[in-house]
């Protein structure tokens, strides 16, 4: 099984992008959307044309604001699973497959000048609960757009970000909690030196620079490892400011 997440940055906005054709290229069996950005009524006026999959959508109650979806590959066994209804930003879906948790996720963005730091990190700490008492029932495989460059290497020029939104010292102590609370950052378990970037900010033509951060991320619990036989990061696909991610699992 192929399983991928992007960070959209708007449905509406990335179909007009040549979406269609990504999804119809990658053939993922799951896909894992953030920042939707896409209320329940603007959605099916839409009529978006995702013909071979189901659809499962989580859209923030603010228009035009957050949300995540899954698309699944028609005719594999699931049911969903509990929406996580701690906030009202639609930033959390779970889809409750044979053998694992499959959880789409997109984390807060602490802001410029940190104002929405200590939010973002009560989020934190309650998704990191939620993922611990949900995987004593099976393995979880958690996407999505975690808003923090966990190590140095995740980002083009740590020193110039140290402090800043994303790269603070609070954010990455709670990714290194999450890691030490058995959830497996899988690109970097298979890619334990690589330098690869998921994040470009719009402005100084930093994609084409490769000026970038790492903060969109596969984990997956300690007991499935070796049920995952890579990761990979597909930074060529443009649409939006982040690019997509994936894993292959057996």
């Amino acid at each position: 099984m192929k399983l991928l997440s992007w960070n959209v940055n708007g449905i509406r906005a990335v179909q007009k992008k040549g979406f269609s054709e990504f999804l119809k290229k990658e053939n993922p069996d799951i896909l894992g959307l953030q920042e939707i950005k896409i209320s329940d009524k603007a959605r099916l006026k839409s009529q978006f044309d995702f013909i071979n999959y189901e659809e499962f959508w989580n859209p923030a109650q603010r228009e035009g604001y957050s949300g995540t979806a899954i698309l699944v590959r028609k005719n594999i066994f699931k049911k969903l699973g509990q929406t996580w209804t701690w906030d009202n930003e639609g930033r959390v879906q779970v889809l409750d497959f044979n053998k694992f948790y499959f959880v789409n996720s997109y984390f807060p963005n602490a802001n410029h000048e940190l104002s929405r730091l200590n939010f973002k990190m009560e989020f934190n700490n309650e998704f990191l609960k939620f993922s611990k008492n949900l995987e004593k029932k099976k393995p979880l495989i958690i996407c999505g757009d975690f808003n923090v460059a966990h190590e140095e290497i995740d980002i083009a020029r740590p020193k110039d970000n140290e402090g800043n939104a994303g790269f603070t010292i609070e954010e990455r102590s709670w990714a290194s909690k999450f890691v030490s609370n058995g959830f497996v950052d899988i690109f970097r378990y298979f890619n334990k030196n690589k330098i690869q970037y998921t994040w470009w900010t719009y402005r100084f033509n930093a994609r084409e620079r490769n000026i970038g951060w790492r903060i969109d991320y596969f984990f997956v619990s300690k007991s499935i490892i070796k049920n995952v036989k890579k990761s990979f990061i597909l930074d060529k696909v443009i649409g939006s400011d982040h690019c997509p991610i994936g894993i292959e699992i057996k």
